[in-house]
């Protein structure tokens, strides 16, 4: 089993920014995928950023140039750096976690944008 507790959420006005954390614990594999997904009131959830235990990062259309993703494999940690937040961001941000073949989500947290 993987537990996955995100923080960082929070309410920030267009244009500011906010950065997103994610620390897993439980059984581990060295080689995974964690990242972020998002679900909007009303909306399906979406994908954000995801990122390999390598290293190789995977952004959505929308967040490109705006949001960084990294993590910290020593410390089984992944961060999201979310800049130039505008409404449209405004949702309940969720970690995840690939290992093997299952797929482990945190409980999520919401961001709220402003305008």
């Amino acid at each position: 089993q993987v537990q996955l507790v995100e923080s960082g959420g929070g309410l920030v006005q267009a244009g500011g920014s906010l950065r997103l954390s994610c620390a897993a614990s439980g059984s581990i594999f060295r080689v995974n995928v964690m990242g972020w997904y998002r679900q909007a009131p009303g909306k399906q959830r979406e994908l954000v950023a995801t990122i390999t235990s390598g290293g190789s990062t995977n952004y959505a259309d929308s967040v490109k140039g705006r949001f960084t993703i990294s993590r910290d494999n020593a410390k089984n940690t992944v961060s999201l750096q979310m800049n130039s937040l505008n409404p449209e961001d405004t949702a309940v941000y969720y970690c995840s976690l690939s290992n093997l073949a299952m797929v482990y989500w945190g409980k999520g947290t919401l961001v709220t944008v402003s305008s």
